[in-house]
C-alpha cells in the first residue's frame, strides 16, 4: 500500500467508499412513497432542482443504504424503457485523481458542483459495469 497526500492507493486503485446508488424515476414523490412504505428511512432531503445536472434530485438515507431518486431529461430515455437503475456513487479523496485512475472508463460528465451534496463536485463516468458517479468528499 502507498500512501499519498491526496489519497489512498491500494495496488494502483483509489480507495473509493460507497455512497449510495441512483434510481431514475418520472416521479419522486410516487417513488419516495414506495420507499418509505418498504425500507426503515431514517432521513430524507427535500426535492431540489439542479440546474447543473438539469434533473430533480432527493437524497433518501435508510437504515443501511442513500438512495438518489433523479428524474428530468437525464433520465427520460431510461423511464421509457422501464429502466429505475441509474447509476451507483462513490466518494473519493480528490476527484480529478480518481477520473485519471479509473480504468476502461469513459468521462461523460466532467466534475461539477451538485447542490444536493452541498456543492462538492461529482463526476461521471461510462464503464463496463454502468454508470459511475464520483463524489469528493469534504
Amino acid at each position: 500500500m502507498r500512501l499519498t497526500v491526496e489519497s489512498v492507493i491500494f495496488e494502483g486503485k483509489i480507495i473509493m467508499k460507497f455512497h449510495h446508488i441512483g434510481i431514475a424515476t418520472k416521479d419522486i414523490k410516487k417513488t419516495f412513497k414506495f420507499v418509505k412504505n418498504n425500507f426503515e428511512v431514517i432521513d430524507f432531503t427535500d426535492i431540489i432542482y439542479d440546474q447543473k445536472q438539469d434533473a430533480y434530485v432527493q437524497l433518501i438515507t435508510t437504515n443501511d443504504n442513500q438512495i438518489e431518486l433523479v428524474s428530468g431529461k437525464q433520465v427520460e430515455n431510461l423511464i421509457k424503457k422501464n429502466i429505475t437503475y441509474y447509476h451507483i456513487c462513490y466518494e473519493v479523496k480528490n476527484i480529478n485523481e480518481a477520473i485519471n485512475n479509473f480504468s476502461d472508463a469513459l468521462l461523460i460528465s466532467k466534475p461539477k458542483e451538485a447542490i444536493l451534496f452541498e456543492n462538492r463536485k461529482v463526476a461521471f463516468l461510462l464503464t463496463p459495469i454502468g454508470l459511475v458517479e464520483l463524489l469528493e468528499e469534504r
